[in-house]
C-alpha cells in the first residue's frame, strides 16, 4: 500500500518529469558538442575545472549515499565518514599520477594497463572486465535505490520503478555520451549540494533537534566513538575494498581524462575528494535523525524511504526531485563508463574492428541499451545496494590496483610484459574469490591485492644494464 497521498504522488511525478525533462533537454543541447566517438567516450578533453569537481560529486553521490550510506548512518552513526574518508584518500592518492594520466590522453583504464605492459588482447579483455564491474555495480545500485526509495511512497512494484529509472537514464546518456553526462551532472550537482545540506538540516528539525537526537540515540552512534561504531572488521573491509576500489574506478579516471587543462587534473581530484564529505554529512545526519524517530527498522536501508513518508508535501515534492536528479546523474555516468569499456576496449581493440566515427557512436548507443536492460534485470533479482558496492569495489581493486600503481612505479626500472599483467590480474581475482568464499577475518580484497602484487613483482624482470647502455649509445649517436 502506498504511504503517500494521491496529491503527493502526483506532485512527485510532475517534479520528477520536470527534472528528467530538463536533464534530457540539457543532454541534447550539450550532446551537440559530441561530434564523434572521442567526444562520446571522453568529452574531447573539454571540461573546465569547476565542471570536473561538481560532476565528480554528482557521480559519486548516487544511490550509494541515498540508500546504503544513510543506512550506515542509521545503524552505525558517524561510521559513514570512514566510508567517505576512504573515497577522499583514494582521490588524494590519484592526484599523484593525475598529471601523467592526463598527458597520456587515455580514454579508459585498460589503456593504462596496455601502455605500461604492452598491447595484448587478453590483457585488454581482463582489464576491461575488471574496470567495468564497478560502474556496472553502481548502475545496478542506482536502480535498486530508486525502487527502494519510491516503492514505499507510491506502492508501485520494484520492477516497474526499475524500468522507469532505466528509461530515464538512457535518455540522459544517448544524446552525447560523456559530454552530455558531464554537463547535466554539473547542473544537477549544484542542486544536489544545496539540497543535501537543506534536507539534512530539516531531518534534524523533524526529529526534534540535535538535542533530542542525542537523548534518544545511543551515544556510541552520535559521539566521537560513532566513527568506529560499525566495528573494526567492517572498517577494515571498507579500507581494503573502497580505498583501492576508488583508485581503480574508471568513473573518476574519465573526468581526469576529460579535463580541458592538464593542470586541472590534479586540482580537480583534490577538490572533488573534499566534496565527498558533504555526502557524509547528509547520510550521517539523516541516518541519526531517522534512528531517533524510528529505531526499530528491520532493514537499515529502508531509513531514507521511511523519511520520505514523514516529510510535508512541499518538501516531499522537492526532495523527490532531488532524489531523481541524484540517481539519474550517477546512473548516467556509470552507464556511459561501462559502454566506453565495451566499445573501445572490447569491440574495437580486442575484436580489432576499426570503425568510422558515426558507426562507433551508433554502436555505443546500441550497447548502452543492452547494458541498461541487463543491469535492470540484475537489480530486480538482487535488490541489495551496499552488497553491490562493496563486492564490485573489492574485485575490481584486486585485479587492477597492483598493475596500475605498482606498474607505474616499476615501468622505468623493470621490464613489464603482457604476461606479467595477465598473471597479476588473474591472481588478484582468484585470491579475492577464494578469501571471499572462505569468509576470512581479514577483508577478502586484501588477499586479492596482495596476490596480484606478489605475482607482478615475481614476473617483472629487472631490465638488463647492457640493454640500457646500448640504448644510451644509440641515443648519443
Amino acid at each position: 500500500m502506498p504511504t503517500g497521498s494521491p496529491g503527493q504522488i502526483i506532485g512527485i511525478v510532475i517534479a520528477s518529469l520536470i527534472v528528467i525533462g530538463s536533464g534530457i533537454a540539457m543532454s541534447v543541447y550539450f550532446g551537440r558538442r559530441a561530434r564523434g566517438a572521442q567526444d562520446w567516450l571522453s568529452a574531447g578533453e573539454s571540461l573546465p575545472l569547476l565542471v570536473v569537481i561538481v560532476t565528480q560529486f554528482a557521480t559519486a553521490t548516487g544511490g550509494g549515499v541515498l540508500i546504503a550510506h544513510v543506512g550506515i548512518g542509521y545503524r552505525s552513526g558517524w561510521s559513514v565518514f570512514v566510508y567517505e574518508g576512504c573515497v577522499l584518500v583514494g582521490f588524494l592518492v590519484l592526484m599523484l599520477i593525475a598529471k601523467w594520466l592526463r598527458e597520456q590522453r587515455f580514454t579508459t583504464v585498460p589503456e593504462i594497463i596496455t601502455r605500461l605492459f604492452g598491447e595484448h588482447k587478453l590483457v585488454t579483455a581482463i582489464a576491461a572486465l575488471a574496470a567495468l564491474v564497478v560502474p556496472f555495480g553502481w548502475l545496478a545500485t542506482q536502480f535498486v535505490a530508486f525502487a527502494q526509495l519510491f516503492g514505499q511512497l507510491t506502492g508501485l512494484p520494484p520492477t516497474a520503478l526499475v524500468l522507469v529509472i532505466m528509461v530515464a537514464s538512457l535518455l540522459f546518456v544517448l544524446p552525447g555520451g560523456l559530454t552530455s553526462v558531464a554537463w547535466t551532472d554539473f547542473v544537477f550537482g549544484l542542486f544536489m549540494i544545496t539540497m543535501s545540506i537543506g534536507v539534512a538540516a530539516y531531518a534534524i528539525h523533524l526529529a526534534g533537534g540535535w538535542g533530542h537526537i542525542t537523548e534518544t540515540v545511543p551515544q556510541r552512534l552520535w559521539g566521537w566513538e560513532g566513527v568506529t561504531a560499525v566495528g573494526w572488521e567492517q572498517i577494515w573491509l571498507w579500507v581494503a575494498a573502497i580505498l583501492p576500489g576508488t583508485l581503480t574506478n574508471q568513473l573518476y579516471y574519465q573526468r581526469v581524462f576529460a579535463t580541458k587543462k592538464i593542470s586541472d587534473a590534479r586540482r580537480g581530484l583534490g577538490l572533488s575528494g573534499l566534496t565527498m564529505l558533504i555526502g557524509g554529512v547528509y547520510a550521517g545526519c539523516i541516518g541519526l535523525a531517522v534512528h531517533s524517530m524510528n529505531p526499530g527498522l528491520a532493514n537499515e536501508e529502508d531509513a531514507a524511504g521511511w523519511l520520505l513518508t514523514r516529510l510535508p508535501s512541499w518538501l516531499l515534492i522537492v526532495f523527490g526531485a532531488f532524489l531523481v536528479s541524484t540517481i539519474v546523474s550517477t546512473t548516467g555516468a556509470a552507464l556511459q563508463s561501462v559502454v566506453a569499456n565495451l566499445t573501445r576496449d572490447v569491440y574495437q581493440n580486442i575484436a580489432g574492428r576499426a570503425q568510422e566515427e558515426r558507426q562507433a557512436v551508433a554502436l555505443s548507443r546500441l550497447i548502452t541499451v543492452g547494458v541498461s536492460i541487463l543491469a535492470a534485470v540484475l537489480a530486480i533479482l538482487f535488490p541489495r545496494a551496499l552488497t553491490w558496492l562493496v563486492a564490485t569495489y573489492a574485485y575490481s581493486a584486486a585485479a587492477l590496483a597492483a598493475p596500475i600503481f605498482l606498474g607505474y612505479l616499476l615501468h622505468r626500472r623493470r621490464r613489464l610484459r603482457p604476461a606479467a599483467a595477465i598473471a597479476s590480474m588473474l591472481a588478484g581475482i582468484a585470491g579475492c574469490a577464494v578469501a571471499h568464499a572462505l569468509d576470512t577475518t581479514v577483508p577478502y580484497a586484501v588477499y586479492g591485492i596482495a596476490a596480484s602484487a606478489v605475482v607482478l613483482l615475481a614476473l617483472a624482470v629487472p631490465a638488463p644494464r647492457v640493454a640500457e647502455i646500448r640504448t644510451e649509445l644509440v641515443r648519443n649517436s
